[in-house]
């Protein structure tokens, strides 16, 4: 999965993330994201993480991005099919 994208267009993946661990993203603490692989991630993607509140089922109106930098894809090290672990970088 991470090989050269060069001439790949980059994306931008728009992703719900729960408090507490949106929290954790924005303090610099979680540099990584664990998720389905159901949208084609790619190293030199974005992820834009809008925090989500699950008891209210709204977004709060905070938000950050990141760039991947690096994915561990399913299969490799034990992950489950179909999962993803992406590296990320601070903006």
């Amino acid at each position: 999965m991470n090989a050269n994208v060069v001439g790949r267009q980059i994306k931008w993946h728009e992703l719900k993330t729960w408090p507490e661990v949106f929290g954790w993203s924005l303090s610099g603490t979680k540099m990584f994201e664990a998720r389905m692989n159901d949208r084609d991630f790619m190293p030199g993607d974005f992820l834009l993480l809008r925090e989500w509140n699950p008891i209210t089922e709204k977004y709060t109106g905070r938000s950050i991005s990141r760039q991947i930098l690096y994915i561990l894809e399913d299969g490799q090290f034990g992950l489950p099919q179909n999962m993803v672990i992406m590296q990320l970088a601070m903006a």
